[in-house]
């Protein structure tokens, strides 16, 4: 899991790949967009566009991906994710391999953020995260979820 700011994002150290795929998804102008799924480089690189209220940790289940990395990013409201190191998630369900998912009831050792607008988070394959949780009373919010093949990094 690594943790930023937009206004940090050239000075970040991220590599250039995810560099790439979020300064892609800004241009596209998300906040302006629908809920829903853009492509941004094919199946390569993409983003959802979501707006939902948030929910308290109990009523939601943590998520991981083989396939594709999560460069999460704000955009109105404020958010807690849950979260755990690779292999930390437990009593998972089945894998739903064609969209790159997998939900679990429990993250060992959990840990937690809380993100501000233009603040991002990303997540590693294998990463379980729960996002959309509650910062003290639910609230609206808006995000982009920046999705990049994670074969990519080692083009």
């Amino acid at each position: 899991m690594i943790l930023g700011t937009l206004s940090s994002l050239t000075s970040s150290g991220l590599p250039s790949a995810w560099v790439n795929a979020l300064t892609l998804a800004l241009s596209a102008r998300p906040q302006e967009k629908a809920p829903g799924h853009y492509a941004l480089q094919g199946d390569d690189v993409f983003m959802n566009v979501m707006q939902f209220a948030t929910q308290r940790p109990e009523q939601k289940k943590a998520e991981l991906h083989e396939q594709y990395i999560d460069i999460q990013l704000l955009l109105a409201g404020e958010e807690r994710i849950l979260f755990g190191t690779e292999g930390s998630a437990r009593e998972c369900e089945e894998k739903h391999v064609a969209e790159d998912y997998q939900l679990c009831c429990h993250i060992e050792e959990e840990q937690s953020l809380v993100l501000k607008p233009g603040m991002f988070v990303v997540f590693m394959p294998g990463e379980p995260h729960k996002p959309g949780c509650v910062v003290g009373t639910a609230g609206e919010i808006k995000k982009v979820v920046v999705k990049v093949r994670a074969s990519l990094l080692a083009a």
